[in-house]
C-alpha cells in the first residue's frame, strides 16, 4: 500500500509542477524558465538571486510560488513517510492479499523488496512520461486549456510582455557624466554591436521616438533601450 501511495504522490507532484509552470508562463515567464522556477519552488532548490527576483517582484508569481512551496513540503513529507512504510517488513497487506488471491503466500521478508521494485518501476515510468515531449506536451496543453477556461489567471499586460526573460528587457537609463556615449551619435556609439536598440531619447521635456543613427547623445539624456539589461548598464553609464 505504501508503494502505491508513493507512486500516486509522485504523479500528483508531476502534475502540480506542470500546473505551476503553466501558471508562471501565463504571467510572462519564458517556458523553460517557468518550468525551472516551478520545479525550484516545489522542491525548494535551484534558486539563484537573479531568478528569484523574477518571482518576488510580481504579486501573482509570489502567490503561485507560495502554493508550490507549501505543496512541495507536504509532498516531500508524504513521500518520505510512504517510502518508510513501504520498506517496513511488518506490513501485512501484501501478505494477506497473496494468501487470498495468489496460489502461494509471499513471505513477510520479501514485502520491502517487492515495494522497492514497485517504487523503482514507478519512478522509471513517470520519468519516461515527463521526458517524453509528445506526452508532456499533451498534458501541458490540457492543463493550460483548463487554467484559461477557469480564468484562474488574468492575461499578461502589454508592459509585462515587454519584460522578457534571459536577461533581456526594456530599460530607461540616464547618460551620466562619465558615460563613453556623450557627444557621440547613435551610429558612433556602437550600441547595436552590443545588442542594444535605442527606442527613444528623452531630453528634458522633449522625447525623440525611434531616433535615427545621426542623433547625438548628450549628458543627462535618458535612453529608453531594449537589450540585455547588463549590457545596457555597462555601456550607457560606467561607474
Amino acid at each position: 500500500m505504501g508503494a502505491v501511495l508513493f507512486i500516486l504522490v509522485l504523479i500528483a507532484s508531476f502534475i502540480i509542477v506542470r500546473i505551476g509552470a503553466v501558471a508562471f508562463q501565463m504571467t510572462g515567464l519564458e517556458w523553460s524558465l517557468a518550468k525551472f522556477q516551478s520545479l525550484s519552488c516545489f522542491s525548494g532548490t535551484g534558486f539563484t538571486t537573479k531568478e528569484a527576483e523574477l518571482i518576488t517582484g510580481d504579486q501573482r508569481r509570489r502567490r503561485i510560488a507560495s502554493i508550490l512551496i507549501v505543496l512541495g513540503n507536504a509532498g516531500l513529507v508524504t513521500m518520505i513517510a510512504t517510502v518508510a512504510s513501504a520498506l517496513n517488513p511488518e506490513q501485512v497487506l501484501i501478505v494477506r492479499f497473496s494468501e487470498s488471491f495468489l496460489p502461494f503466500s509471499i513471505p513477510s521478508a520479501m514485502v520491502p523488496w517487492i515495494n522497492l521494485i514497485v517504487i523503482i518501476v514507478g519512478l522509471l515510468v513517470i520519468y519516461k512520461i515527463s521526458t517524453n515531449r509528445k506526452i508532456a506536451g499533451k498534458i501541458t496543453r490540457y492543463l493550460r486549456k483548463r487554467i484559461r477556461k477557469k480564468d484562474l489567471l488574468k492575461p499578461v499586460s502589454f508592459e509585462e510582455l515587454l519584460l522578457l526573460t534571459g536577461g533581456y528587457g526594456i530599460s530607461r537609463i540616464e547618460v551620466c557624466e562619465n558615460s563613453p556615449l556623450i557627444d557621440k551619435t547613435l551610429m558612433e556609439s556602437d550600441l547595436r554591436k552590443n545588442d542594444i536598440t535605442i527606442l527613444a531619447v528623452v531630453r528634458g521635456s522633449e522625447t525623440i521616438p525611434n531616433p535615427t543613427a545621426l542623433v547625438t547623445i548628450h549628458k543627462g539624456d535618458e535612453l529608453i533601450a531594449f537589450g540585455k539589461l547588463q549590457n545596457i548598464r555597462r555601456n550607457v553609464c560606467k561607474a
